[in-house]
């Protein structure tokens, strides 16, 4: 954590006149963790909502100006490789003259979309290593197909690179490399406006909202999410999915960023105009390119439950984790929801088990997570904040499986 968040943390405290002690009770923290916090520990972003409703202010007020770095971890080395490549692609270095880089020549407009599609399926399959080797030519020949071709042609072009734009700043956030995924989503919301393709436009701003919310740039991400909602509004009774979809998921980052900023009243507004846009839709949709992410009843419900684990609310999180629109039956008639979506949830199902002592319950969740998506869980943080509580909290040696865990997530044992 930043020495910025401690002294604004220790200054919040002494504003409202309390001592450290008296701050961890308000919180229902220990002691301990609001002396790591006031000393520049690290501390998750549960913690930090929890201080900021004690206090009184947002989350968003407790954070220092300067932005979280973007450092990959020794388990990111695969996609490091690349990382070189696909910055000179992106953003070549540019003189008085033409751009140092190579060009590139202009793709085929089939073989662009075919090309996108594919590393698409890469990023779903947790394959980052080989998208980030696929994105630098991508990038250059979409970019060339814009400038030489023209009419129709050009404005097709335009959308494919759009998709290449948008896959790329996917991909950087995943990786936590946050200056180079917002120019790249910048880029595609730019570029996809000048087409006139707001469907296109309001998806980068999805993408955009999920990059913010990384850098914990609370404010912003909800209220640009607010404003290109309010812009896309579609009407109900005759709106394509597509549009529905966009719409409702736009209303999932206003709902995220006001949960994790202190601002109950418009996470509850939110999530009911997600809701609306679930019912709508009543069922889950993931149609690619028009829709880049997964949206629908059960999304709309699991992230709900997030709000839960929010506040710490565990025995919460557990009644609804696999009961009414997120039972088995129900996921069975709505559809599944994303791989990332549903991942996201089980994390907060584990992170739950921890919190009521349930150690191989939370183990059991993890195993699942990195059996079916290992590569996707070592680049969540919450996932290392889990099995970091489960190591300290549990009293008896660790078993063979909980060493291999912390190993795979890089947490010390």
């Amino acid at each position: 954590m930043s020495t910025g968040l401690a002294d604004n943390v220790r200054k919040y405290r002494r504003a409202a006149g309390l001592s450290q002690e008296a701050l961890a009770e308000a919180a229902d923290l220990s002691l301990s963790t609001v002396r790591k916090v006031e000393q520049g520990g690290h501390v998750s972003m549960e913690t930090l909502a929890a201080l900021a409703r004690a206090l009184g202010v947002s989350t968003s007020a407790l954070f220092a100006t300067e932005a979280p770095k973007s450092v990959l971890g020794p388990q990111d080395e695969a996609n490091r490789r690349y990382l070189a490549e696909l910055r000179r692609a992106l953003m070549p270095a540019v003189g008085l003259a033409a751009p140092l880089s190579d060009p590139g020549e202009a793709g085929e407009l089939n073989a662009l979309r075919r090309g996108v599609q594919e590393s698409h399926a890469l990023y779903w399959a947790d394959q980052y290593g080989a998208v980030a080797k696929r994105l630098p030519s991508l990038l250059r020949s979409s970019e060339a197909a814009v400038s030489t071709l023209e009419g129709e042609d050009q404005q097709h072009a335009m959308i494919a690179r759009c998709h290449a734009l948008l896959l790329a700043g996917k991909y950087l956030t995943q990786v936590r490399q946050y200056d180079m995924g917002y120019f790249a989503l910048v880029e595609a919301i730019k570029l996809a406006r000048e087409a006139g393709q707001t469907q296109l436009a309001a998806t980068g701003v999805v993408g955009l909202g999920w990059l913010l919310l990384r850098q914990d740039r609370f404010d912003e991400a909800e209220q640009l999410a607010a404003q290109t909602a309010a812009e896309i509004e579609p009407r109900m009774s005759e709106a394509a999915p597509v549009c529905l979809a966009v719409w409702g998921e736009l209303w999932l980052r206003v709902a995220a960023a006001s949960a994790r900023n202190n601002r109950p009243d418009v996470t509850q507004e939110a999530r009911r105009m997600a809701a609306t846009a679930a019912s709508a839709l009543n069922t889950e949709s993931e149609n690619f390119p028009q829709h880049w992410g997964g949206f629908g009843p059960v999304t709309a419900e699991l992230k709900a439950v997030e709000d839960l684990s929010l506040v710490g609310d565990a025995r919460g999180v557990l009644r609804r984790a696999d009961d009414g629109i997120l039972s088995d039956k129900s996921v069975r008639n709505f559809g599944k929801p994303t791989a990332p979506n549903w991942g996201r949830h089980r994390l907060d199902v584990a992170r739950a088990h921890v919190m009521l002592g349930s150690h191989q319950d939370a183990m059991d969740e993890l195993v699942q997570l990195r059996r079916t998506s290992g590569e996707w869980l070592t680049h969540q943080p919450m996932a290392r904040y889990v099995m970091t509580d489960l190591l300290k909290t549990r009293k008896r040696t660790l078993t063979e499986e909980m060493r291999s865990m912390a190993a795979h997530l890089g947490v010390a044992g």
